[in-house]
């Protein structure tokens, strides 16, 4: 299932990977962060840009981390210490 998010995304009946996969789709070569609490079973999502955009999917950070990933990103905490969320970049001509 998925959540509405603070952005554009309208609701769907996709599994969460697939909502994430066509949130990407919008700015493929946007950068993104992903938030969640310990052991929550869903997490936030943002491009960021002028225009940030925020989706809340029902997946946990560990599968969040691995479905960007999969879509071809990088993803790594920040180099401030202070900071808890992941930032994802895509690497290559990933698709």
């Amino acid at each position: 299932m998925v959540l509405s998010g603070y952005g554009t995304c309208t609701m769907s009946t996709n599994s969460p990977k697939e909502f994430l996969k066509q949130f990407i789709s919008r700015n493929p070569n946007a950068q993104y962060s992903f938030d969640s609490e310990r052991n929550a079973s869903q997490s936030e999502i943002c491009r960021q840009g002028k225009n940030k955009e925020c989706i809340i999917l029902q997946m946990t950070s560990r599968e969040l981390f691995a479905a960007m990933q999969e879509n071809g990103f990088f993803c790594a905490l920040p180099m401030d210490p202070t900071r808890t969320y992941i930032e994802c970049k895509r690497i290559g001509n990933t698709p």
